[in-house]
Parts: structure tokens; sequence; C-alpha cells
């Protein structure tokens, strides 16, 4: 029987699996539509794909480094609770997917999902652990660097946020010593910027307005401030550029001194689901809906 584009999108609005799995059930059964519901279900695929369609806002952060320091990952791998994310084979196979970017330098979440693992492609991986677990599941984001400095990396509360630090210099015991603590501070304090450079002229403009429109409802003289704002925008800095912030644990130094004669080429900062709007239940309603009231 011929596998038409028809007959695949039928199976498609059946199953919700997709149209390439589709097309590979029907060529796998003759193009008997049953048939291929059948092969999707056995093989997990339909199954899972029921599930993708709901909110992976839960999970963890995932985060890798070479041997000699000249490399790391970071990886935010979702799941839709985070009982779910307290499992082992879940836990397993984020760290699996972060070494599998490190160790073939994959830099983004389509190439890592095409790369083989255990003799079959990540994305076939992970929807079969889907349909195991039986909740969504999500290679969100992920982050290779290289660098000729060294890597540095700090995962907090169990892996609900994740640093990664490019720093410059020799990997020394006192200068990763010193960058763990940095990456702690970035976990912490969670810097917008770098420098007062990445700062860009919309942003720095439009905290300029908010700071100007308070001085205005204050009362304060249009004379004076343009001065007062030059004050206002030194403290932008020193709150939101990573260098420019006072140290966590030492708050006599700023981090751009704490990590000197080093010093930051790069941060990332993963924290699980941020950006991601979750969906708000109302648990009673839905008991209450289950026993039919």
């Amino acid at each position: 029987m011929a596998i038409t584009t028809a007959l695949i999108k039928e199976l498609r609005e059946r199953t919700g699996a997709g149209m390439l799995d589709c097309k590979k059930a029907l060529e796998e059964n003759g193009g008997d539509i049953e048939k291929a519901i059948d092969w999707l279900r056995e093989k997990g695929i339909a199954k899972a794909a029921k599930k993708s369609g709901r909110v992976a806002a839960e999970g963890l952060v995932f985060a890798a480094v070479s041997a000699d320091r000249k490399k790391g990952a970071i990886l935010e791998f979702n799941s839709e609770t985070d009982f779910v994310a307290k499992n082992d084979e879940f836990k397993n196979f984020g760290e699996k997917l972060v070494q599998l970017s490190l160790e073939h330098d994959l830099t983004s979440e389509d190439e890592l999902k095409a790369f083989e693992l255990e003799g079959k492609k990540v994305e076939d991986n992970l929807t079969e652990l889907i349909a195991k677990i039986g909740e969504n599941m999500n290679i969100r984001r992920l982050k290779l660097v290289s660098t000729n400095g060294f890597i540095e990396t700090y995962i907090h509360l169990g892996g609900k946020i994740g640093v990664l630090l490019n720093v410059s210099g020799e990997a020394t015991p006192k200068n990763v010593e010193k960058a763990k603590g940095v990456a702690m501070h970035v976990a912490a304090m969670d810097p917008k910027y770098l420098n007062s450079e990445q700062v860009t002229a919309d942003d720095l403009e439009r905290e300029k307005e908010i700071a100007r429109h308070q001085l205005q409802q204050e009362g304060k003289p249009e004379n004076i401030i343009e001065k007062i704002l030059d004050g206002k925008m030194r403290k932008f800095y020193e709150e939101n550029c990573l260098v420019n912030q006072k140290y966590v644990r030492d708050d006599s130094v700023t981090i751009e001194k704490f990590i000197a004669p080093s010093s930051i080429i790069s941060f990332d900062r993963f924290k699980v689901g941020e950006g991601i709007e979750k969906e708000e239940s109302d648990f009673a309603a839905e008991v209450a809906a289950m026993a039919g009231n």
C-alpha cells in the first residue's frame, strides 16, 4: 500500500506522534494504519507524544568539565514534577547528556538530540524514558564553552541552579578555589551582566527613565536630577555587573579584585524553569472532578 501524505497525517492526528515516526510506522507495517498505531504504542512513541504538550518546568541543571579544565558544558533537563527530577533514571540520563555534550563538542540541543547514545539517537532514548516514567521531559538548553584559561562550575540546591565560569590564567589550586567562590557568588546573586560594557544603551536608558520618574515624583529639582542619576547608574553597575558586585563572602572587595590576578571571561547561570510559564492547578477542584462532583 502506498504511504501517502494523507495517511501520515491521519496517523499523526490519531496518535500525536511526529511526522517522521508516523511515516516509519506505516512503512514498517505496509501502510496498515491500525498496525502502525500498535507499532507506535509498542515503541512508546504514541504514549510519549500525548505527554509532549504538557509543561515541563521542573528538573535539574547538570554541568561537566574536562580533565584539563579547558572545556565545560552546562545543561538544563526538565521534567513536569520535582518528584521525577529526583528519580535516579532521570538524573543518570541528565549526567549522560552533559558528558556526551562535553566529550563530543555538541553545542546545541538539536545536535545533542540527533547524536547517538547506546545505539540510537538521544531523542529516541528520551522518548523511551518519557514513556517509561510517564511524564513529559525536555532538553531545554545547552551551553558548551572552550577557553585558553580554565573552567569552573558550581551546582546549587541539588541542581536547581548551575553556574559555568570561564576564567583567565592558570588552573592553580588557589585560582580554582577563587573561581569556585565566584561561581557560588553568581548562583546566589544572579548578576545580569559581566561588566558595564555588556549593559546595552537601551537597558541603561530604561533604568535612567525609571530613576528619573522616581526622582520627579519625590519633587527633586530638575537641575540636580542628572547629578543624582549619575550616582544611581554607578549603583546600578555595582548591583548588576558581576565584576562590580561586592563578593558575597567578603563585602570589602569587589569580584574583580577578589579574582585577581585572574579575570572573568564569561559566565553562564542556569536556573531550572526560569522563563517558563507554569500551569497553575487547583488540586481540590481536580479531586472533585475525578470524583464526579
